[in-house]
């Protein structure tokens, strides 16, 4: 009786572990079959399109008659083959890795001054130049391509995928392609508070009235355009980038108050005014991207994300430089993947997927 019990309890077991070999393997076949449609399924969009400043940059400025330029090392250090594009990081930046997780391409490309392919233009490009603004003084102090005309590079590169692609699917792709808008940084950053010009004009309210004004202008015309996805960036917590605490911080180099605040005003006042706009633009999806919350909390608990630095950039003393401020005179830091920000103003590579990551867990679902 003992051994037919031994026996019984033996087929069992090898029974129960037939059976979970059969569940893992088809638990395992469903996982691979999840994974090969999801490498094998087209994008849920056609193309990444982008307007504005530095942060989506990816060498625009290369092309124009401007100091604002980052061709040059240390730029780049951990890009694609270590290679200075003009993209001010040390490697990727958000449209590169919006492009990617939304499986469109791994990197978007500048479209001025680049000889692009129909496979390049078709997927998309970005028109943004570093610090640009939509206050129109702000390009002009800079020399950088003003958010009008960016958007008649648009225009123009409308017409060459029209001759690519035929009208219909020109049109098509027009409509469906995801459009990212950032900028309005510099404005405050620069234009109002580093130089005299507005500030004798304009206080901090009014003077983010007018960049309101013009946001809603851009938002509008590139509505007229055809763009039908639009993301549109709001405004980080100025205060806090390196630069800023440097020149308006104090012998500690505090976050600005001042300057936060400012940043926080425009973000609350252009989020009403896509509210309203959206309610205007029947079948469009205008979504608002809050970063100022996940730049401050990485600011302010950077070890919760892996960082160990944050109220300076890896470039130099990371105080101040940044651009051609940033060169290969200087030394970087030993490891740029324990800091938040790259230069004294713009974040590292690490630091812009955590940012793109929970950008597109929290509204990606709002624009698909």
């Amino acid at each position: 009786m003992e051994s037919r019990s031994i026996l019984h309890g033996a087929s069992q077991l090898a029974t129960l572990h037939l059976s979970v070999v059969i569940l893992s393997f088809c638990f395992c076949s469903q996982i691979l079959a999840f994974a090969v449609n999801q490498t094998t399924s087209k994008p849920i969009v056609p193309a990444i399109i982008l307007f504005g400043d530095s942060i989506v940059d990816p060498g625009n400025n290369n092309a124009i008659k401007t100091i604002v330029k980052c061709n040059f090392p240390p730029y780049g250090k951990d890009f694609i083959g270590h290679v200075p594009t003009g993209r001010f990081c040390n490697g990727k930046i958000p449209g590169d890795l919006i492009a990617s997780s939304l499986g469109v391409k791994e990197i978007v490309p500048a479209y001025v001054g680049q000889k692009l392919g129909a496979e390049d233009l078709l997927t998309g490009v970005s028109f943004a130049s570093g610090a640009t603004g939509y206050d129109p003084l702000t390009p002009v102090i800079a020399s950088a391509i003003s958010m009008p005309d960016q958007l008649k590079l648009f225009a123009e590169y409308k017409g060459k995928l029209k001759e690519i692609a035929g009208e219909e699917r020109a049109n098509n792709i027009i409509a469906e392609s995801l459009y990212v808008v950032c900028s309005g940084t510099d404005d405050l950053a620069n234009t109002y508070f580093i130089t005299p010009f507005r500030q004798a004009h304009y206080d901090v309210p009014s003077y983010v009235n007018l960049l309101i004004g013009y946001s809603s202008q851009f938002i509008q015309k590139l509505h007229q355009m055809g763009a039908r996805k639009i993301a549109y960036v709001g405004l980080p917590p100025i205060g806090c980038l390196p630069s800023q605490r440097t020149l308006g911080g104090g012998p500690l180099r505090e976050c600005v108050a001042i300057r936060n605040e400012a940043a926080m005003l425009y973000n609350s006042k252009i989020n009403a005014e896509i509210n309203r706009l959206s309610r205007i633009f029947k079948g469009t999806k205008l979504i608002y991207l809050d970063i100022y919350t996940i730049i401050l909390d990485l600011v302010q608990r950077p070890s919760v994300y892996g960082f160990e630095v944050s109220n300076k950039g890896c470039c130099g003393t990371g105080a101040i430089e940044v651009s051609v401020l940033c060169n290969p005179k200087l030394p970087t830091c030993p490891d740029d993947t324990k800091y938040v920000f790259w230069d004294s103003y713009h974040p590292t590579e690490g630091a812009y997927k955590i940012i793109v990551d929970y950008l597109l867990q929290r509204y990606l679902k709002y624009l698909s």
